[in-house]
Formats: structure tokens, sequence, C-alpha cells
């Protein structure tokens, strides 16, 4: 068992550490208001700073929002890198810029630790279930000694390759999920304009080509309109955003992801930031002037 130090206990992190904890592993993390009561019944304690964190793990995880969090977390004041012991593995589970990942990396590897990038898809449910599909971005020892730990929260975990491609893996993850949410809203707002049982047409598109995870929960999302976070359009903004200054840099055109990336701005700007991405139906709803199932 180690000793982990676990920074980031958002919808996906407290799961994912409580996995941790029931798995006998010994967990601090930073102050941030309230601990949530579950995990401090299973005995993780709170430390002052992510460098106070360092001091005392053998392993440190990350689950912050963005590039800039992972960067204030691992090298701001009193960051993690100042307390690093030699040896101590860094585990960075958020999904964030690629480049930025390989400049971590290095820095990381100059104070003495070892890095790995490891975002995770699979949402909210995927954590609690302890089912998140892991990409990983190491070397092959860093990838060994992040694995037993991995295996805790995931359950498809695999070693892309060298440092930054496990987020090159999860923006190409992110591309692909935007795009399939807003087919499927497309085609269930579709049906309901044309006067069809949107729940009947989801269930036969399961059973056919169009079937895929994303048809089954977040076309049941769309259809009872449970519009509150799994994952959160900002996030999906976020990534996106990768995907798009990394496509710039290579070159490449993405018009679907560019489109949409419009239709999440769409939802921002009628005050769905907090939405679930599955809230994407609701800009195209606007722009039909029609609502699912109405």
């Amino acid at each position: 068992m180690s000793k982990i130090g676990f920074i980031g206990l958002g919808i996906m992190g407290r799961p994912m550490a409580g996995h941790l904890l029931d798995a006998g592993h010994e967990l601090v993390t930073v102050k941030r208001g309230t601990l949530d009561a579950t995990l401090a019944e299973k005995g993780m304690r709170e430390l002052d700073s992510p460098r106070a964190v360092a001091e005392q793990a053998e392993v440190v995880i990350t689950m912050v929002p963005d590039t800039p969090d992972v960067e204030l977390v691992l090298f701001g004041e009193n960051g993690v890198v100042e307390g690093l012991k030699p040896g101590t593995l860094v585990i960075d589970m958020s999904s964030i810029a690629p480049i930025a990942t390989q400049g971590f990396a290095k820095r990381i590897h100059e104070a003495g630790g070892e890095y790995v990038d490891a975002p995770v898809s699979g949402g909210e449910g995927g954590a609690i279930n302890a089912a998140l599909t892991i990409m990983v971005g190491a070397t092959q020892e860093g990838f060994e000694r992040a694995r037993p730990i991995l295996e805790v929260m995931g359950k498809t975990i695999t070693h892309i390759g060298g440092h930054g491609a496990g987020q090159t893996c999860k923006v190409a993850n992110q591309i692909v999920v935007a795009l399939t949410i807003e087919a499927v809203a497309e085609g269930l707002l579709f049906a309901s304009k044309a006067g069809a049982d949107v729940a009947k047409v989801r269930e036969s598109l399961l059973g056919g080509l169009a079937q895929s995870k994303i048809l089954d929960v977040h076309g049941e999302r769309m259809i009872k309109r449970t519009f509150d976070p799994g994952f959160k359009i900002k996030l999906h903004q976020k990534d996106l955003n990768l995907a798009l200054e990394g496509a710039r840099s290579l070159n490449l055109a993405l018009p679907g992801t560019a489109n949409a990336q419009q239709l999440f701005q769409a939802c921002v700007a009628h005050g769905g930031e907090n939405w679930d991405h599955a809230g994407i139906l609701r800009a195209l709803e606007a722009l039909a002037d029609h609502e699912v199932g109405s």
C-alpha cells in the first residue's frame, strides 16, 4: 500500500480518491473548504499545501481543471516540487495541453521525480464505478509503477507512448465525444420535429449501427432533460480549445470540432457553462425553435 497525495476532489476526483482509500492506501490532500464526509470517515487527512502533501507522499495524483491549475499545484508557491522526494511518482490525471505536459514532465524529472500523464474518460459514472478509461503517457518504468494504482480507479488502462501521449489521446477522445453528442442531439431533434416518439427512436437506434454509449447515456439525458453535470460544458470547451490550438500548430483543419465548440459557446451565452455537455441539445433546439419531446 502507498502513501498517496490526491489533489483535486471534484465531481470525479472524490470517487476516485474513495476507491484508493477502499483499496487500503493512505491518502492526504490539500485543505480546500470542508472535506467530503465519506472521505474523512475513510481516513483521508488534510494538509496546508501541495508542498506538505508531497513531503508525506510516495505518489502524488493531481485531478484539477486545466493546464494553469496543474502548473500552480506542481510549481507554484509551496507547490509539489518544493516538497518532492527523490523517486516520488507524480501522476497527473487532469485533461491538459500535451506540449505543456512534456514541459512539466521534464521539470519533475529534473527535481528527481517520475512523471506520468494519465487523463481519464468515462465521466462521473465511470469514476463512481471504477470503470474509467485511462490514457497514459510515460516511460515504461513510470507506467509500470503507476499501473497498480490506476487499476484501482479504471477498467481500461493503455500506455499510449511517452510524456504527453496520454494527453494527446484525451484530446482525440474529446473530439469524438463532442461530435457524437452533437450527432445524437441532431438525430433526436430531427425525429422529434418530424413527430416521432424520440424514446422509441432512441431504442431502435441502440439496436443498429448508430449504437453508442453516448446515444445510450446522453440520449437518455436529452430525452429526460436531465442536464445536471456529469461533465460540464465549460470543461469540454476547454478540451476542444486544446484540440483547435493543436490543430492550428499542425496546420490541420477540424471543422466538426470548431462547429461543436460554437454550439457549446451558444449554450454558455444562455447561462449553460455548468450544464452537462449533453446540453448541446439546447443550442440546437434554439435554432430549430423546437424542444425535443414537445
